[in-house]
């Protein structure tokens, strides 16, 4: 049981981190995005990349960084993985989404969304073959944190959640006290009258992508620690994730985290008392549980 809860806050990490950027999306866009999943895999495929071209150039950014199964090149991966991450989601917005946006409906970009995660997920299989690929093939024991109950943890799995706590703490002293998290939290609440006080509308929506890619970015790199890395990561995971910014409600920053960590936590109970097979299905029973009970979620208003 205690077991299950740990597994759950570490998968429930990766969730957050992806229902970060969703809700703010969501929230400032006012439209579903379900290709937003399928930047998690464009995050762990160009840090894959850009890990084999480190190590290519410099030998000694082969070694591991011990404890972990993280080498130095991968390391460095992550930022170059956050930053073309966000500006991908930049340009899917300028090229797409904001076309539809400026001469459409919302419900015609939550089409056009379904579009671009099947364009995504077959591009990268075409890219780089449907067969699933590891960051590293070096195996970290794990650590043995209590005999009775029996406790095991992988170094790999709190590198994960450290990384996460890092990023949430940065993103909310950024929007809490800064200039520019005031701006986006007004962009976020009411853009009209946002732009009245002489924020920048186009900018902010611009950060909005930069930084929902960079957080989706993140995620599929930490997913990638402890998972195998294939075409379908997005596929795997929109729902969970789309559960959690539900959960948490739209627009909360603090209920998204909150929500991925319920998610993540439910999901590996269920693989204690359920089959396998139906543990996809846990996502469906929690937004359908928290729609019918509380259909803003547990920090979401009403809106008008």
């Amino acid at each position: 049981m205690i077991q299950g809860l740990l597994d759950g806050v570490l998968v429930g990490s990766v969730l957050s981190l992806g229902a970060i950027g969703l809700t703010m999306v969501m929230h400032t866009l006012r439209f579903a995005n379900f290709s937003h999943a399928e930047l998690l895999s464009i995050g762990a495929y160009v840090a894959l990349v850009s890990d084999a071209v480190f190590s290519a150039v410099l030998q000694p950014l082969q070694n591991i960084i011990s404890p972990f199964s993280m080498t130095w090149a991968l390391a460095l991966s992550i930022p170059v993985s956050l930053i073309i991450t966000g500006l991908t989601a930049v340009a899917i917005d300028r090229f797409i989404f904001k076309r539809i946006r400026d001469n459409g409906e919302e419900l015609s970009m939550v089409f056009a969304s379904f579009g671009v995660a099947l364009i995504i997920r077959n591009l990268i299989g075409l890219v780089f073959g449907l067969k699933t690929q590891l960051y590293s093939d070096d195996i970290v024991m794990a650590i043995i944190l209590s005999t009775d109950p029996l406790l095991l943890i992988k170094p790999d799995q709190l590198l994960v959640l450290g990384i996460t706590c890092i990023i949430m703490v940065l993103l909310h002293l950024v929007l809490t006290h800064t200039t520019f998290g005031y701006s986006l939290r007004a962009v976020a609440e009411n853009p009209s009258l946002a732009q009245v006080v002489g924020v920048n509308l186009s900018k902010m929506v611009t950060m909005t992508w930069v930084i929902g890619g960079g957080l989706a970015a993140a995620a599929g790199i930490l997913y990638g620690l402890n998972n195998q890395i294939s075409p379908i990561i997005g596929k795997n995971l929109v729902l969970p994730i789309f559960a959690a910014t539900i959960v948490g409600g739209i627009g909360s920053i603090y209920g998204a985290v909150l929500g991925g960590f319920i998610v993540g936590i439910a999901s590996s109970f269920a693989l204690l008392v359920l089959p396998s097979g139906y543990s996809p299905s846990v996502p469906f029973l929690i937004i359908i549980c928290v729609l019918f009970l509380r259909p803003n979620g547990l920090f979401g208003e009403a809106r008008v």
